[in-house]
């Protein structure tokens, strides 16, 4: 098994409801791959952090092997995802992969 997680911090002049709003599409765009990812054997996305946080969204999926990490890399349901609902409203991102 491998673990793909992943925080992102959210553009600065993004609002608050702006925020909250593009949580949401992060959240229910990665969760809704569920069962469409060969491999993908569990996917959350936590947006709720405490004020201590640096970080404004984690991901937190796990896949059958790494090769099937790497076919999500370039799923296309992923890269939709990826392109339309993290991407553009993300400043930065930081990634830890390992087997477990």
């Amino acid at each position: 098994m491998v673990k793909h997680v992943i925080l992102w911090t959210l553009k600065d002049e993004l609002s608050a409801d702006e925020k909250q709003q593009v949580k949401a599409g992060i959240k229910a765009g990665l969760e809704g791959l569920q069962g469409k990812i060969p491999g993908l054997t569990e996917i959350h996305v936590y947006t709720n952090g405490l004020e201590t946080s640096n970080a404004d969204v984690m991901l937190d999926s796990t896949f059958e092997t790494f090769e099937a990490l790497k076919g999500y890399a370039v799923h296309p349901d992923h890269v939709a995802v990826a392109d339309g609902a993290v991407r553009p409203y993300t400043k930065l991102r930081s990634c830890l992969d390992f087997e477990v």
